[in-house]
């Protein structure tokens, strides 16, 4: 008996004029089979799979129609089928425009149901008048008013002028002080082909004073691409900029930037030993705290009470091994992930860039030399201390080696930003007796061929065991 009635419930008939049409009552589908079988057909949709899910197969059916016959078509200019009220205006659209934005098909095809007892008959005969291979034939199109509530702040209305713009025409210019807000504006119009140019537009365009705001709308609308290229960003940016662009004081890192401006914690308890800072232990474990080779700057760390005293015990106990060794860092491996690091930013101004730096009574000279406009190559070298141009500046209250070889295992990387795409250089890694012979002293070059403008370049390496 239950399933007699659900059985019923499903397969109810119902005759409609001298048609004789089959009926669907309830949901999902209350529609016109007849008209939808017809509209299949026209649109090559399987009719079984619209019975199954209409709305969603509908709409994105629909898109791919007006996609693959209008691609090619002028700019409408006849009058408009729909009207759009949003932000306090009225915008006046196409059919063909308007399916490229899954928001705004929702909403006709919503006001198309409530407008017609056969929507998906009248939605044929909609699309029979916009076929560009019945022009002949083609009817004025029923105007249909929808509205659409705006409550993001980032949109503005010349922003979502911008985005309804870009539906009739794709190479409208994105000003940067409007991404913002055209992303905003293609995120509620779920137009995902203008939402990837904003995401593009953004990404090439970074910079101090645009790195906080975008990188939060890339949290907002959880688009990792965005987020991952401010990340990058910032990561290639912070240390050489920090000191000099204002903006990056706005960066979203409240907790991090007030723990390391405190003036003292209790000295019987470091930061990371509390409880608000057990979360951050894991972030700054991954630290290369081993980096820090200069007496003065553990102290400052000392004096600060931010890390564990057993942390800097180790590193100076680090130091102290290596120096006794002749320079061999025993405690490191992994050159991925331990390595000591030093660069260079090679701006467009350079036409050759070096840095003098010491470790563990060794000097080394980190070079980078452009050869044209998009030719460039980088290399370390090893320098006696009598060479130094500035030895007081170099090595004051620092030792220095008097070992004739130092075996270094190191890499060499570049990466320039080219088109919104991060160029990335590198060579092998590679273990080399560096001697103070014109012959032993020079590493091996990485050479590069890039547009991209600054040039990053790290210089990665240990003494591993001689």
């Amino acid at each position: 008996m239950i399933m007699s009635n659900m059985h019923k419930a499903r397969l109810e008939r119902r005759v409609t004029g001298s048609t004789n049409r089959w009926r669907l009552p309830k949901q999902p589908f209350s529609g016109d089979l007849l008209s939808l079988s017809q509209m299949c057909k026209a649109l090559s949709i399987d009719f079984e799979e619209a019975l199954r899910n209409p709305d969603r197969l509908c709409i994105s059916q629909i898109q791919k129609f007006f996609f693959e016959n209008f691609k090619n078509k002028d700019i409408q200019s006849g009058e408009a089928d729909v009207i759009l009220e949003c932000l306090g205006f009225k915008w006046e659209l196409h059919q063909p425009q308007l399916f490229q934005s899954e928001t705004l098909a929702k909403l006709y095809l919503k006001a198309l149901a409530q407008g017609t007892t056969h929507p998906l008959r009248e939605l044929e005969e909609l699309l029979r008048a916009q076929s560009p291979k019945k022009t002949k034939e083609k009817s004025p199109a029923k105007r249909i008013i929808i509205s659409l509530k705006i409550n993001d702040p980032l949109v503005t209305k010349v922003a979502f002028a911008t985005a309804l713009k870009n539906l009739y025409m794709s190479e409208v210019e994105i000003n940067l002080e409007d991404a913002l807000g055209v992303l905003a504006s293609a995120h509620i119009l779920q137009f995902s082909g203008l939402f990837q140019r904003c995401v593009d537009v953004m990404i090439a365009r970074l910079k101090p004073s645009t790195i906080k705001k975008f990188y939060e709308a890339g949290c907002k609308y959880k688009e990792e691409q965005l987020t991952t290229g401010c990340e990058k960003w910032l990561e290639m940016n912070l240390v050489p900029l920090v000191g000099t662009q204002i903006h990056l004081h706005k960066i979203p890192q409240d907790l991090l930037h007030k723990v390391l401006k405190s003036p003292s914690f209790p000295e019987n308890c470091c930061f990371l030993d509390r409880d608000i800072g057990q979360s951050l232990r894991p972030l700054f474990l991954c630290m290369r705290l081993h980096g820090i080779t200069k007496g003065k700057d553990l102290e400052v760390l000392r004096h600060i009470n931010f890390f564990p005293e057993s942390w800097l015990d180790q590193v100076t106990a680090n130091h102290y091994h290596a120096l006794e060794n002749g320079g061999d860092m025993l405690y490191l491996k992994d050159l991925n992930t331990q390595a000591v690091r030093f660069g260079l930013l090679f701006n467009q101004e350079n036409t050759t860039y070096s840095k003098t730096i010491a470790l563990y009574g060794f000097f080394f000279k980190i070079k980078g030399l452009k050869h044209d406009t998009t030719s460039y190559s980088f290399y370390m070298q090893r320098i006696k201390h009598t060479d130094l141009e500035s030895p007081s500046a170099v090595y004051e209250h620092n030792p220095v080696s008097l070992r004739a070889a130092r075996l270094v295992k190191y890499e060499i990387r570049a990466e320039a930003l080219v088109d919104g795409k991060w160029q990335e250089f590198r060579t092998n890694q590679i273990k080399q007796k560096f001697g103070l012979t014109t012959s032993s002293c020079k590493s091996h070059t990485l050479k590069i061929q890039t547009v991209g403008m600054p040039i990053y370049v790290s210089f990665a390496f240990i003494f591993p065991a001689s």
